[in-house]
């Protein structure tokens, strides 16, 4: 597999631009909280470092993933954002749960940026087992949780450049 090979939050390649004028909310979920306090750590740092300002990130903790598109509707209509990122993880078990909650997410997450015409960033971990999920979220494969906050400044950018 591709993804043994290589970090998978490498940005290296492309220029991220400051952050410093624009307002970020961040939704993480309660459940695997080990696994979404790291995502949510780094995504944090990840937005100081590139200049967001304390004041203008917005943080709020949802219990679990499917709460992730209710957090970001909530945060979207009652903050002056310019996006918001959402962490979670699901973890594959032994029942279609995985995949209903998966989809219901991601469909949910889609629906809210369109809603607001806002960037809803989808820094959700679906992976098949604990293991994944750590390798992920600070192992050897990086951090989705900057990942998703490179993105989200990204397309901040790129949505504030369009309709100026």
């Amino acid at each position: 597999m591709a993804s043994s090979l290589k970090n998978l939050s490498d940005f290296s390649h492309v220029e991220v631009p400051s952050g410093k004028d624009y307002r970020f909310g961040i939704v993480v979920s309660q459940w695997n909280a080990e696994i979404t306090g790291s995502l949510y750590r780094s995504a944090y740092a990840a937005l100081l470092k590139h200049g967001v300002l304390e004041e203008n990130i917005t943080s709020i903790q949802v219990p679990g993933s499917f709460e992730l598109t209710s957090g970001s509707d909530i945060l979207l209509s009652s903050k002056n954002l310019d996006a918001v990122i959402c962490l979670g993880c699901v973890i594959q078990g032994e029942t279609p749960h995985f995949t209903f909650i998966c989809n219901a997410v991601a469909n949910g997450l889609v629906n809210v940026s369109l809603k607001y015409n806002k960037p809803v960033i989808f820094g959700v971990l679906t992976t098949d087992n604990q293991q994944q999920a750590k390798e992920r979220s600070g192992g050897i494969h990086g951090n989705k949780g900057e990942e998703a906050a490179l993105t989200a400044i990204m397309m901040a950018k790129v949505n504030s450049d369009a309709t100026q």
